[in-house]
């Protein structure tokens, strides 16, 4: 019966300390950290030479660019680049524009809320990955209150264009050194988590932090390895897949790296029966650009391995799904971001602080998934912008000397904040919060006493104005949405078993089978996790949803296995 076993509804604690933690850092904290850089430093310093620092925003919007799909494989990051630049020069196009129609500094504040929750909405539904919206909301909305002309704005446009163009050729340049390096790099990563989860063997203290890492690694790694392509030529494609599904070119090395991620995941499901010495020798493999080591060996069950690599094909198309999913998943979040951002710009306003957007800025930048994680974010963003302050007036002497000194403390501080941001959030911020105020001083030095005190008060009324905002629009119906995902999981089940025990089922019907009930576990697993932050949730049936996966992988298991015999058959009767 559903919800038999819920546990009654409440509202979640806030964490508080536990939120400033740091954490370990990334393998490959300096590659954003150097691609940032590397795509800044030479317009700006071009810009410097010949007396433009003024222009800098509009050169930083498309080399900020930069900053995205670093976790992505070539052919996928190249396609991701352009999409961001492209949201970047639509996104400062209309904030051009309006500046350049209006000087009315709450129409600008409402316009920004809106783009800013435009932006978003586009990032989640096409999880575009970290920074996020946060870097296209920081450009467009500084730039609605910069003094404007039309006749400016083709210019501005095409500087933003020409440096997003080479912040995408610095994206791609590792390519042509190591072209598997990102899918290698993040297999290698979840392998080495899940060997330190199944070091534990599922019990102690210590299980349930390194099974959550375990997880976010592996998380990263299938995001890294299967959006780009399918590579599964043996199998009948289904004429309604699209046709961005469908590799142009096949390769080994792909198909060999999800198999050891999926061995990944088994030990996640049986780390009593998992040996963690053998996952880290396959981590230790995958450096450079050797052979993939084999995913298969002596008591490492077939059935979890099928099952649970089915279930992460379906990643392939989860970036589509939530915009033809209705509006419900990302309409909170949505209106979340326009309205918390409305708040905070016009209460700035309303205390007479010059910089309304910096309030804006705070505000979208908290909205996470649910209640708690923007809690969350809150902490960490008024944490490190208020170091960040103390930071900038520490420095700010040093950056007044001359020109050059000003431009080479913002690479230093965009350097450290990227290389810190995978750490922790706050820390990250601490550098992002003094890199933030010398920009504003590239068009002219302005009293740092005035900068300091507007960056507090900003920050301090965009996180209270974007949080309240948040228990105001709090998705109150993600329970409804865990019900009907397990719902859908468990038809899916048993229209696949059906499918299955059918003595001749074809080929077609097979594949529609496996592809529903692979989107469906996916879905389920997106919005339990939704759910366990919200607050004044429906009682959530929290033991059914492992039921129901488990289930769902055994079926994914049955399913491929039944297609591999089907293609057994039909090649035995091609060559009859």
């Amino acid at each position: 019966m559903p919800g038999a076993h819920a546990k009654p509804p409440r509202i979640r604690r806030l964490p508080l300390l536990a939120v400033l933690r740091l954490g370990s850092p990334s393998d490959i904290w300096f590659k954003p950290a150097l691609s940032s850089v590397a795509a800044v430093a030479p317009p700006n310093l071009v810009l410097l030479a010949v007396g433009r620092l003024d222009l800098a925003m509009y050169a930083m919007a498309g080399g900020l660019c930069a900053l995205y799909a670093h976790s992505r494989p070539y052919a996928a990051r190249a396609r991701t680049l352009a999409l961001v630049v492209a949201g970047m020069l639509t996104g400062l196009a209309v904030a051009l524009v309006t500046a350049s129609l209006t000087t009315d500094a709450l129409v600008l504040v409402l316009v920004g809320a809106l783009i800013a929750a435009v932006q978003k909405t586009l990032c989640d539904a096409t999880r575009i990955g970290p920074p996020g919206h946060v870097v296209l909301t920081f450009i467009t909305s500084a730039a609605l209150f910069v003094p404007q002309s039309l006749g400016q704005v083709p210019g501005h446009l095409a500087l933003a264009a020409g440096t997003g163009a080479w912040a995408w050729t610095v994206g791609m340049a590792p390519g042509l050194v190591r072209p598997h390096g990102p899918e290698r790099r993040t297999t290698a990563q979840a392998l080495r988590a899940a060997a330190a989860y199944a070091a534990t063997g599922g019990t102690g203290e210590n299980a349930g932090r390194a099974r959550a890492a375990a997880a976010a690694a592996v998380q990263t790694a299938w995001q890294s390895l299967l959006p780009p392509t399918r590579s599964t030529p043996t199998r009948s494609i289904p004429s309604s897949t699209p046709a961005r599904s469908i590799p142009t070119r096949s390769t080994p090395t792909r198909p060999a790296l999800r198999r050891l991620l999926v061995r990944a995941e088994v030990a996640l499901a049986a780390p009593a029966d998992t040996d963690p010495e053998r996952l880290r020798n396959r981590a230790l493999a995958l450096r450079g650009n050797g052979p993939v080591p084999e995913a298969g060996g002596p008591g490492e069950p077939a059935e979890e391995l099928l099952g649970t690599g089915t279930e992460a094909e379906a990643a392939l198309d989860a970036p589509a799904r939530p915009l033809r999913g209705g509006p419900g998943h990302l309409a909170p979040v949505a209106l979340r971001t326009a309205l918390g951002c409305a708040l905070a710009g016009t209460a700035a306003l309303a205390l007479g602080v010059g910089r309304p957007y910096w309030a804006l800025v705070t505000a979208a930048s908290l909205y996470q998934a649910n209640v708690t994680l923007t809690w969350s974010r809150a902490v960490q963003r008024v944490v490190g912008n208020v170091l960040g302050v103390l930071l900038f007036a520490a420095v700010v002497p040093l950056a007044h000397l001359a020109p050059v000194v000003l431009v080479l403390c913002c690479l230093a501080f965009n350097f450290a904040a990227e290389a810190l941001m995978g750490r922790n959030y706050w820390l990250g911020t601490v550098c992002v919060t003094p890199m933030a105020l010398l920009v504003t001083e590239f068009a002219r030095l302005q009293q740092p006493g005035e900068l300091i005190v507007d960056r507090v008060l900003d920050t301090l009324v965009g996180a209270l104005a974007g949080f309240v905002a948040a228990v105001v629009v709090t998705n109150r119906r993600a329970g409804d949405r865990v019900e009907r995902a397990l719902g859908t999981v468990e038809r899916a089940t048993e229209h696949a078993a059906r499918t299955v025990a059918a003595e001749h089922p074809a080929p077609a019907a097979l594949e529609s089978a496996r592809r529903a009930l692979a989107a469906a576990v996916v879905d389920l697993r997106a919005a339990a996790d939704t759910a366990a932050g919200e607050w004044w949730q429906h009682a959530l049936p929290e033991e059914r949803v492992p039921t129901a996966e488990r289930a769902a992988h055994r079926t994914l298991a049955a399913t491929v296995r039944r297609q591999g015999l089907h293609t057994a058959h039909t090649s035995e009767d091609t060559r009859a």
